[in-house]
C-alpha cells in the first residue's frame, strides 16, 4: 500500500481547514500525514486527527502559492502526495482511489470535484446530503467512466484536487516560483509536464467537494498579479495565459492587453465591477464565460 502525504495551503477560512481535517480522518485508507502551508501570521486551531499534521509558518507578504506548494511537497515523507486544496472536503475513498490509479500509471492525476452552494456545511454535514446539491463545474470536463483517461491539453490542470508519486513531482522541478500571487502557475505546471513527457489524466474516483466561499470570476480582485503572472508566463513560453480573464478584463475597460506590447492596466475595479463578477451565495460557484456574454451583449448594444 502506497503512503500518501496530504498537501494543501491554508489562509483564513478556519472552517474550511477543520472541515479538510475531518473528512482526511474519513478515509479508508488515512494519509501518513497532512502539510499545511499556512499563508497567515498564526498558526491554526485543528481538531484531532488519526495522522499527524505538520503546519509549517510560510515567512511571505505575499500570495506565494507556487513556493508553498513546493515547500510543503519537498517536506512530504509518503511515496505519494495528493494536492488537495483547503476547501475541499475528500469523499472516504480518495486517497486509496490515487494510491490505486498511481499504481498503473505514473503521472499527474485529477480527481473528480463537485460544487457546493452557501450554507451546505454549516451544519454537521453528511456525503449523503453534498451529493443531492453538489453540481460539476460548467467549465470542467466529468470523470471517465472508469478508470483513468489521459487528458491531451495540458491546460486542463487545476491544482485544486490532484496527485502525483513524490519523486516524479520532485524530479519535474515543481511548480515555477516566479509565479506570485494569483493566476498562471497551474497552467505553467501543466505545460511543463507536458513538456518533460509526464501524462496528466483524469480518473474515476478521487472525489472532493469544494466548499463555498464569495469569489470573483473573471479574479478582478487579483487584477495586478494575474497581469504580472501572465506577462511571466509569455516571457517563458513565447505567448500569453489567461486570455479569457484579460478578455474580459478588457471588455470592462479594465486593461489594455493588445499583443505586443505590456498589458497596461487602466483603471482599478470599482464597486460595478464587484458586483458583475461576485458569486452569490447560491451559486456554487463564479464563471468567467457567463460575465463574458454579458460583457460582449452590452458592447454589442
Amino acid at each position: 500500500m502506497n503512503a500518501v502525504s496530504v498537501v494543501t495551503l491554508a489562509g483564513g477560512r478556519p472552517d474550511h481547514l477543520h472541515n479538510l481535517v475531518l473528512g482526511l480522518g474519513r478515509q479508508t485508507q488515512l494519509p501518513v500525514e497532512l502539510i499545511v502551508a499556512v499563508l497567515q501570521t498564526e498558526p491554526y486551531v485543528l481538531p484531532d486527527a488519526p495522522f499527524p499534521v505538520r503546519q509549517m509558518m510560510m515567512a511571505t507578504p505575499e500570495l506565494a502559492l507556487a513556493a508553498a506548494r513546493n515547500a510543503a511537497a519537498r517536506a512530504a515523507t509518503g511515496d505519494t502526495i495528493v494536492f488537495l486544496d483547503m476547501d475541499c472536503i475528500p469523499t472516504p475513498t480518495l486517497i486509496a482511489d490515487y494510491a490505486r490509479r498511481l499504481d498503473e500509471l505514473d503521472g499527474l492525476l485529477m480527481g473528480e470535484v463537485m460544487y457546493l452552494p452557501g450554507g451546505a456545511t454549516q451544519a454537521a454535514w453528511s456525503y449523503d446530503a453534498f451529493e443531492a446539491i453538489a453540481v460539476r463545474h460548467s467549465d470542467r470536463q466529468g470523470p471517465p467512466a472508469e478508470g483513468i483517461q489521459i487528458c491531451t491539453d495540458y491546460r486542463c490542470f487545476w491544482s485544486l484536487n490532484f496527485a502525483m508519486r513524490r519523486a516524479t513531482f520532485i524530479d519535474s522541478g515543481g511548480f515555477d516560483e516566479r509565479y506570485v500571487g494569483y493566476g498562471g502557475e497551474d497552467t505553467d505546471y501543466g505545460k511543463t509536464i507536458d513538456q518533460a513527457g509526464i501524462p496528466i489524466a483524469w480518473i474515476k474516483g478521487g472525489l472532493a467537494y469544494h466548499q463555498y466561499h464569495p469569489h470573483h470570476m473573471p479574479p478582478v480582485h487579483h487584477l495586478d498579479s494575474v497581469v504580472r503572472n501572465a506577462e511571466v508566463f509569455e516571457a517563458k513560453w513565447g505567448y500569453r495565459t489567461m486570455g479569457h480573464w484579460l478578455h474580459a478584463f478588457a471588455l470592462m475597460g479594465l486593461v489594455d492587453h493588445a499583443p505586443g506590447r505590456p498589458i497596461r492596466i487602466l483603471r482599478r475595479p470599482d464597486s460595478d465591477d464587484l458586483a458583475l463578477t461576485g458569486q452569490q451565495s447560491h451559486q456554487p460557484y463564479a464563471n468567467t464565460a457567463t460575465v463574458i456574454r454579458i460583457l460582449e451583449a452590452r458592447v454589442a448594444a
